[in-house]
């Protein structure tokens, strides 16, 4: 099964985020200043949340200096920015469900531009809670599998203690518990496994399925909303088929 998930990872895998890395790097500056600001402050064995963004910088080639700086500026120790969290919540075309995640320094060019964009591409801002209850905040590792290792992977992913898994050709997402996300990805990493990312996500409670128009119509949504500046995440409840998936990359 293919989702909304599923797809943005591997994107994220296969470095299609690597044409703007400079927008790149300023999105996981502001996470890590974030992450070391409310997470617990600057020690990444004490701050797992700090750890997470950390490793998502360093596998994104992101320099030493420029983490090291959004430490200090999260700390207080270097002045930034005044930067807020947000999360928006939104329909997509046909009535998918959205739900986008902001990291700021201007609340009203951040609604401004997200609202823009949900409407330039046929979907609308909701209210707060018009679509959270369609997903539940997960922790989610993905692992890119080597020949004929997906379902063996799968199997040492569920006796770790993962509430699911989802077997891909490119990808294995393993599910957790909030809590339970720092231990599995820890088990998986003392048994040589190598982990892709880690991170907490909203995952769909179902996934909505659509004909080849509408899903392309989402997803050039989700691509708009996740190139903007202001916006850190974006998940959808749109269900992606591969077919869609290779047709969309071959149209983009």
């Amino acid at each position: 099964m293919s989702g909304h998930s599923h797809w943005a990872t591997i994107k994220r895998s296969k470095g299609a985020a690597d044409a703007k890395r400079g927008q790149l790097f300023t999105k996981l500056g502001r996470e890590i200043e974030i992450a070391a600001r409310d997470g617990g402050g600057a020690d990444v064995g004490s701050n797992f949340r700090l750890r997470l963004t950390v490793d998502k910088a360093r596998q994104s080639a992101m320099p030493k200096e420029n983490i090291e700086r959004a430490i200090l500026r999260g700390t207080g120790q270097l002045k930034g920015e005044s930067i807020e969290e947000i999360t928006y919540e939104g329909y997509g075309p046909q009535g998918t469900a959205v739900i986008v995640e902001v990291v700021t320094d201007n609340r009203n060019r951040a609604v401004s531009e997200v609202r823009k964009l949900f409407s330039r591409h046929g979907g609308n801002l909701g209210e707060t809670g018009s679509v959270a209850w369609l997903f539940e905040r997960k922790g989610c590792i993905s692992i890119v599998p080597k020949d004929g290792e997906a379902d063996e992977l799968a199997l040492v992913a569920i006796d770790t203690g993962a509430d699911d898994v989802k077997v891909g050709q490119e990808l294995v997402e393993v599910y957790t518990r909030v809590e339970d996300l720092q231990k599995i990805k820890a088990a998986l990493e003392q048994k040589q496994i190598t982990v892709e990312s880690a991170e907490l996500s909203w995952v769909p409670k179902t996934l909505m399925q659509l004909d080849g128009k509408a899903t392309h119509q989402n997803m050039r949504l989700i691509d708009a909303l996740e190139e903007s500046d202001d916006i850190q995440a974006v998940y959808s409840n749109l269900e992606i088929s591969d077919e869609a998936m290779t047709a969309y990359q071959a149209e983009s």
